[in-house]
């Protein structure tokens, strides 16, 4: 992927702040209860959240009565977010780019970035998470994976009709990796000398969706956002029909979710 096309991708979300709020899920539970007990999370403890997007895991966050900063790239986005933490005084929001935004003085406890940590520059996202940490702090990346496959999909299979049609990135070796296909470790985090314990958690979510979720959903993804207007009406419409045609107007998707933990080290 290009720079530029990374860029408009990345910046696309803002664009559908309000079907974002709406069509995308919030974590599962026991996910949200093992990131406040791994790293003791309560009041008092400062987190700092990267991309909070439309707020699916900055409420959870807030509720437990920790002071937390979240930074959103997307004016509209924010401003949802901002909506949401206005019963807690001690939630704040700032609408910047994490990658360019000056770090406070005051560190955090904790810096999470769910489903947003990918957009964030590569040579740079673990030396800034890792700044804004107090020794012994903790990054928790959350790493959303849609749709996961099961073996022989039949709807993956009839929906790659609607891409090859519609999508121009359509890739026809493409396939979408099952939860064995998954890593149980992550390079960038074991090898940056930056954090002394790395933990991974997963988590399995099934849901069902109707035709006209599906589509709502598949319109907050970025690869879908880029697919120039008329040739997404087309492919949503072709999705759509596939699911009421073919589906009985409903399908279950897997999404699988790897929380990762790095603490940093403290001194000796």
């Amino acid at each position: 992927m290009s720079a530029e096309r990374r860029v408009r991708r990345r910046e696309s979300f803002d664009s559908v702040a309000e079907l974002y709020e709406s069509a995308r899920p919030g974590y599962p539970q026991h996910l949200i209860d093992d990131l406040i007990d791994l790293t003791g999370m309560g009041e008092g403890r400062r987190v700092l959240e990267i991309g909070p997007g439309a707020g699916q895991l900055t409420v959870p966050l807030a509720e437990h009565a920790v002071t937390i900063v979240a930074v959103e790239l997307g004016a509209n986005l924010a401003e949802i977010v901002r909506r949401k933490l206005a019963p807690f005084e001690d939630a704040k929001v700032v609408n910047a780019d994490f990658d360019n935004w000056a770090l406070p003085e005051e560190s955090f406890d904790l810096v999470v970035a769910a489903t947003a940590f990918h957009w964030l520059d590569p040579a740079t996202r673990l030396q800034r998470c890792a700044a804004a940490l107090r020794p012994g702090g903790v990054l928790a990346v959350i790493e959303t994976h849609w749709g996961i496959g099961q073996r022989n999909d039949p709807f993956f299979a009839e929906g790659q009709s609607c891409y090859a049609r519609w999508d121009p990135d359509y890739d026809p070796t493409f396939q979408p990796p099952t939860v064995e296909d998954l890593p149980h470790e992550r390079a960038d985090l074991a090898h940056s000398g930056l954090f002394a314990e790395i933990v991974n958690r997963r988590y399995i979510d099934q849901r069902e969706f109707s035709a006209a979720q599906y589509c709502d959903l598949l319109s907050t993804f970025s690869n879908i956002l880029a697919i120039e207007e008329p040739a997404r009406r087309g492919f949503l419409a072709c999705i759509a029909h596939l699911i009421e045609s073919r589906f009985e107007g409903r399908i279950v998707q897997h999404d699988v979710f790897d929380l990762w933990l790095a603490r940093t080290s403290t001194p000796s």
